[in-house]
């Protein structure tokens, strides 16, 4: 099988944490050729989609040691056509590049990719929890988004809440997030202003209920085909509220709580739908706060407190996800023959 990573770049990663380095190990050992592009590298040819892509060179044992791995690793740069992989994972970190997904979609019908290029289109962005069914805000937290800074601050002063949670539209990695006072008037007029500001028409910005206990963490929960396959707690630094492990966060063992299997049972279906296959669900005190749709990590993280391998997981359901594809192929050539032979 061939298999290609869209990533940042090969000597930004750090191999001790990055989820994306086990895959592309775990893809090696198996014997499957491998080759890395990052989405600058795209381009046409004779009206086809190529990249100048970095195959992995191929060894007889690949080190379990992922620094040693990382660095050895030996690649060649080649310009190929893209459609000759049979599976495509995006890993690189947000935003998404989306003249990139422009670049994909002449290949999204002949090779599978992960995640399926319309649903990261739909779902890379904070808004897409509002797409789920929950009137009663029992699995997403109340939420507004507006660019409009006098209707953000009525939101605020009419909540029932001392406290909410402010944060940018495209953030990630915790970035940005902060609480606010109902009663600092103030503050609130120079952070919405501060937020808003910057584009010709305005950024958005997301106010949401403020969960009570965030200060004690969050889950960080990998699903795979709509099942949750792993998860680990997420515990803020000393006087921050951000449990992200890149805003300094630390990481603990965690067994799902039955609500968190509930989120998982009600939105799974949809992802599928979607084609979202490999996500992150970002969970405080029962409620859905974020889906992180592009390059979700913590794989290394429940590797270790589980003893377990994320990794293996994903590039089995890959390898079936192909197999299936192949067979149904097969199946269609062998059917078109015997009519034309008829």
């Amino acid at each position: 099988m061939n298999i290609c990573f869209i990533i940042d770049p090969w000597e930004e990663i750090n191999p001790e944490e990055d989820s994306t380095i086990r895959l592309i190990h775990e893809s090696l050992v198996r014997n499957h050729t491998v080759g890395i592009l990052y989405p600058y590298s795209l381009t046409i040819r004779d009206s086809n989609t190529y990249g100048f892509v970095r195959l992995i060179k191929k060894q007889e044992k690949y080190s379990t040691n992922y620094t040693t791995f990382h660095k050895k690793v030996i690649l060649n740069k080649q310009l190929l056509p893209i459609s000759g992989f049979d599976a495509i994972f995006i890993r690189t970190n947000p935003p998404l590049d989306q003249i990139m997904l422009n670049f994909l979609d002449s290949i999204k019908d002949q090779t599978f990719i992960v995640n399926d290029i319309d649903g990261l289109r739909r779902a890379n962005n904070k808004l897409y929890p509002a797409s789920f069914e929950d009137p009663k805000n029992e699995i997403i937290p109340v939420t507004h988004v507006s660019k409009s800074k006098n209707y953000l601050k009525e939101v605020i002063k009419n909540s029932v809440k001392d406290k909410m949670i402010l944060k940018p539209l495209d953030g990630f990695g915790g970035s940005g997030v902060i609480v606010l006072e109902r009663d600092a008037t103030q503050n609130i007029n120079s952070l919405l202003d501060f937020y808003i500001s910057g584009k010709r028409d305005g950024n958005y910005v997301i106010v949401q209920e403020f969960i009570e206990g965030a200060e004690e963490g969050d889950t960080r929960v990998l699903m795979l085909n709509g099942e949750p396959i792993g998860a680990y707690r997420r515990i803020p630094a000393q006087d921050d509220i951000r449990s992200n492990i890149k805003a300094g966060g630390s990481a603990q063992k965690h067994v799902l709580s039955k609500q968190e299997k509930l989120i998982c049972k009600k939105i799974g279906p949809k992802l599928v739908a979607d084609g979202l296959y490999f996500v992150g669900l970002d969970i405080i005190k029962g409620k859905l706060i974020e889906i992180n749709v592009v390059s979700p990590g913590g794989i290394t993280r429940i590797n270790k407190f589980n003893r377990t391998k994320i990794q293996s997981k994903v590039i089995d359901f890959v390898e079936h996800v192909i197999s299936h594809k192949e067979k149904a192929y097969h199946r269609k050539q062998s059917h078109k023959k015997l009519i034309e032979n008829a």
